[in-house]
């Protein structure tokens, strides 16, 4: 059960992926999207917190400071997300930051002694490939755009970490998923409306809609794909369920590839081969 639980939750929250690459390509504001996505996604986690009856708990400041953690994670990570996707192609960038399975596979297995099998080893060392094939070709261009896009992607997966990493720490101790992500989401969502304050006066209107209006479906489909997440990781082991999840940039790239027609030199394309194995072979 718990497996396709997990798979379906790396199809949704792809889906979230590719509508804020969708708002990229359309012309529309990050700022706003961002807010449009935490405001449904808010929306979601509260009327499903309140369906099953756990809205209660916010009551219990823990929840607010693991929400604030999980949150600012989910927040900051979108937006140096966001920035990486204007320095590299969204079929490199989007699997490259799901490589904080990583450090959420090593919490499971040292910390939860979830069991560590061979090909999920394996699996590890193909990503830890990736990065350097990737690394390797980039320093030979020696692009400052290019180092930009790597600090960004590092930015990214760290921050996820705090969001994938926390759902299974909260889940051990015994909280309901829900109400903290609708914490987390709800603390976002002030952050950046604040911030899409300060800015909408100098943002045309065309692309601050554009970017509300996928941003709002983007947080739909983040609210369903990491609810989803958190679900499997409180029925199944998260050195499973965690790299399972990070083939959401399956959707992304896909549709980047095909729709875009994003272009990739050999040593990218064979660096992409490495993360899409990995990411197959750690979840066998």
């Amino acid at each position: 059960m718990w497996l396709t639980v997990a798979i379906s939750s790396a199809i949704l929250f792809g889906l979230a992926g590719w509508w804020m690459k969708r708002s990229q390509m359309s012309g529309g504001t990050t700022s706003a999207l961002l807010l449009g996505l935490y405001a449904s996604g808010t929306f979601g986690f509260g009327v499903h917190a309140a369906f099953e009856g756990s809205l209660a708990s916010l009551a219990d400041y823990r929840i607010w400071v693991a929400g604030a953690i999980i949150g600012a994670g989910s927040a900051i990570g979108n937006a140096v997300f966001m920035k990486a996707l204007d320095y590299g192609p969204a079929s490199l960038t989007s699997p490259l930051t799901n490589m904080n399975i990583m450090l959420v596979v090593a919490l499971g297995t040292l910390v939860y002694k979830e069991p560590l099998h061979l090909t999920q080893a394996c699996g590890i060392l193909l990503l830890l490939l990736s990065v350097v094939l990737i690394s390797y070709k980039k320093q030979i261009q020696a692009v400052p755009a290019q180092r930009q896009w790597f600090l960004y992607v590092g930015a990214a997966v760290i921050f996820f970490t705090f969001r994938n990493g926390g759902l299974k720490v909260t889940e051990g101790w015994g909280f309901a998923s829900a109400p903290i992500l609708f914490v987390g989401y709800l603390l976002s969502f002030l952050w950046f409306a604040l911030q899409s304050k300060e800015k909408n006066g100098s943002t045309r209107k065309s692309a601050y809609r554009t970017g509300l209006l996928y941003g709002l479906l983007a947080g739909l489909f983040s609210y369903a794909g990491l609810q989803l997440y958190a679900t499997a990781l409180a029925t199944g082991p998260a050195n499973l369920a965690a790299p399972i999840f990070a083939t959401n940039s399956l959707v992304v790239a896909a549709g980047a590839i095909l729709i875009y027609k994003e272009k990739l030199n050999a040593a990218q394309w064979a660096a992409f081969a490495c993360m899409m194995i990995g990411l197959v072979v750690i979840r066998l």
